[in-house]
């Protein structure tokens, strides 16, 4: 062992972990401070939380938000061709399916439905991502049938498509050439009355989100998070909270389908589909439908919804069957209700058979009788 002020005998200097901490105590932040030492401390570090948050956030749109944006920026709506019609009677007439709350596409469901080539050449609505304007839609029905020498359209909405279509019925019926055949719901919410108060609240609880949340009609992250919220039912409890095997199955359908699928429905799209909802126009929409314009029939409308109203976890089915009662039907209406056993909500590609069912026998029979009824009616009036 070395003496006190002499080397140590190896050569090596001893290491002495006292004097290391003056050393470190003597340079540390704020070692010269004499007043106001631990608050000066305090703030310093204080102000360290806002300039670590501008940069999370400034990564945030960076990675998630603005390449989002201008994807988006690049959509538009489009209408598809699905198929032709199976009866050549029906080849004055296009059918376009839209669908519902989320979805971006109808092709999938338009295909499930091959008993709508009964009333004529299928196609299929794809909404922009960025919103929904009906009129924009409803000009690009006028083209493509404009194009094809089609008289005559029959707009097919499921779910909150309903909604859509019974906009874009109107501006088709008071604005155009075009004669609406009919305009097919299927478990349509007439207004958000007509929603059940859980999903309701989860609709409004998003909107709220959107109006605050900077970039959440585009980040991708937030519906992540939404998405997985949505299917916390798969995968927690159990001892640990969280069940692992199905989390990462929860995540990988989620990523599939909703993330990094570029035909899933964007925040900002499932926003606008919502607001139609809560705008309410659905009944100004049925109003307008129900007196003939310009010499042109009424339109049919038919209801699709299933006989028990609690097959349907997200629309009470019974009201909007009460509304559509008021709004079309009666001794003089046009509305046709079909109950089915077995289908849920909106849900024509898991119960394509009972649906091509009811369309086969119950809607395109009511829609041809009334077609008839009022092509009799113009012949008796010399139109």
């Amino acid at each position: 062992m070395a003496l006190p002020g002499f080397p140590h005998p190896s050569g090596i200097a001893e290491y002495d972990d006292r004097r290391r901490r003056e050393r470190l105590h003597a340079t540390r932040l704020g070692a010269g401070w004499v007043r106001w030492r631990r608050t000066r401390l305090m703030i310093m570090r204080l102000s360290l939380i806002p300039l670590v948050t501008i940069g999370v956030f400034a990564e945030y749109l960076a990675v998630d938000v603005l390449p989002e944006q201008a994807r988006l920026a690049q959509t538009h709506p489009a209408v598809l061709p699905i198929a032709g019609p199976s009866d050549p009677k029906a080849s004055d007439t296009a059918v376009f399916d839209l669908v519902g709350l989320g979805v971006l596409d109808a092709s999938d469901t338009a295909r499930a439905l091959p008993s709508l080539r009964r009333l004529g050449s299928v196609w299929a609505v794809r909404y922009d991502n960025t919103g929904i304007d009906t009129k924009v839609i409803a000009d690009l029905i006028v083209k493509v049938t404009d194009a094809a020498k089609v008289p005559n359209v029959v707009l097919s909405g499921h779910s909150m498509g309903g909604v859509i279509a019974l906009e874009i019925a109107k501006h088709l019926h008071t604005g155009s050439t075009k004669k609406v055949q009919a305009v097919l719901l299927d478990c349509t919410p007439v207004d958000l009355d007509a929603v059940r108060p859980e999903s309701r609240d989860q609709g409004e609880e998003m909107l709220r989100w959107m109006g605050w949340v900077p970039g959440a009609r585009e980040s991708r992250f937030l519906r992540l998070v939404v998405e997985m919220y949505a299917r916390h039912d798969r995968f927690a409890g159990g001892p640990y909270l969280i069940r692992g095997d199905q989390f990462r199955d929860a995540l990988k359908d989620v990523l599939r389908t909703k993330i990094l699928n570029n035909d899933a429905a964007s925040n900002g799209l499932i926003e606008a589909q919502f607001k139609a909802i809560v705008a309410g126009g659905a009944v100004d929409d049925l109003r307008a439908l129900a007196k003939p314009v310009a010499g042109k029939p009424r339109p049919a409308v038919v209801f699709i919804r299933p006989h028990n109203p609690f097959d349907d976890p997200i629309v009470d089915v019974d009201y909007s069957h009460k509304v559509l009662i008021d709004q079309v039907g009666g001794m003089d209406g046009t509305l046709l209700v079909v109950k089915t056993r077995t289908t849920g909500h909106a849900n024509p590609i898991e119960r394509p058979q009972e649906y091509n069912t009811v369309i086969e026998n119950q809607v395109v029979p009511f829609v041809r009788e009334l077609q008839l009824e009022w092509a009799t009616t113009a012949v008796y009036l010399g139109r």
